[in-house]
């Protein structure tokens, strides 16, 4: 799968839906929690298809916690840069291109999400 900012930005989209909507409904954030994918294609409106991976949903709304999530190494070579991205790495902008990789680090298992929609 290629990462995109397309993906990126789709999947940063719907976890806000998807948070907004737990937080606005207690039924919804534990239809979320016990099936996630169904609670998904619900809201969506869409199957995800060829579900290789399983998908957790862990209520971190106790701001007596401290959270931490470990996310899944990410391959850069499936990384993929727009032609203007990769002028400013090739111009030498290279705070530019560690922020978007960082970027898209967070935003994998989101990408793998929407791009299964």
């Amino acid at each position: 799968m290629n990462y995109t900012l397309q993906n990126l930005e789709k999947g940063e989209e719907l976890i806000k839906v998807l948070a907004n909507k737990a937080w606005e409904s207690s039924t919804f954030k534990d239809q979320l929690i016990k099936n996630p994918v169904s609670t998904i294609e619900e809201v969506t409106g869409k199957k995800l298809s060829n579900l290789d991976k399983k998908i957790v949903v862990e209520d971190q709304s106790d701001e007596s916690v401290i959270y931490f999530n470990i996310p899944a190494k990410m391959d850069l070579d499936e990384l993929e840069l727009t032609e203007e991205q990769l002028e400013m790495i090739a111009g030498g902008a290279t705070p530019v291109a560690v922020a978007y990789v960082a970027g898209v680090a967070i935003g994998v298992g989101v990408c793998w999400l929407v791009s299964h929609l």
